[in-house]
C-alpha cells in the first residue's frame, strides 16, 4: 500500500481588515487578503481555501499558483464563487511535478472532505 502524507502548507495567508490602507493588488482590496502578493507567479502546487472554522472548503492545483488564485476570486466559472465570502484563510503547498499534484489533489479531498469539491470524491 502507498502511503501519503499532505505537506505543510509553504504559504498561509489570512483575511485581514484593511481599514482604508493601500495594497498591492486588487483581490486585496476587494477580499481582504493583504498578503496576497507572497504566493509566488511561478511555483505550482496546491492551493486549499479554508472557512474561518478552519474546515477546508475548496482545494484545487496549479502550474501557476497565484494566477490559479485570482481566478477563482474573479471568475463566473468557480466552484466557489456562491462561497467566496467564506473564504478565511488559503494555503498553498508548493508541488512541481503534475502527477504528485493530481495525487496530492484527490487524496486531500477525500481525507479532509473539501466542502465544495464535487468531482474526486470518494468518502461519500
Amino acid at each position: 500500500m502507498i502511503e501519503i502524507q499532505i505537506p505543510s502548507p509553504d504559504i498561509v495567508i489570512t483575511r485581514k481588515n484593511h481599514g482604508g490602507e493601500g495594497t498591492e493588488s486588487p483581490l486585496s482590496n476587494t477580499y481582504g487578503f493583504i498578503d496576497y502578493h507572497k504566493i509566488p507567479r511561478d511555483k505550482g502546487g496546491i492551493i486549499l481555501f479554508f472557512d474561518a472554522n478552519e474546515d477546508l472548503l475548496f482545494i484545487g492545483k496549479a502550474r501557476k499558483l497565484r494566477q490559479r488564485v485570482k481566478k477563482h476570486f474573479e471568475d463566473n466559472v468557480s466552484p466557489i464563487k456562491a462561497h467566496r465570502d467564506e473564504v478565511h484563510k488559503i494555503a498553498a503547498i508548493f508541488v512541481d511535478d503534475a502527477m504528485e499534484r493530481e495525487i496530492y489533489e484527490t487524496y486531500i479531498i477525500n481525507t479532509l472532505e473539501a466542502k465544495y469539491n464535487v468531482d474526486k470524491v470518494f468518502y461519500k
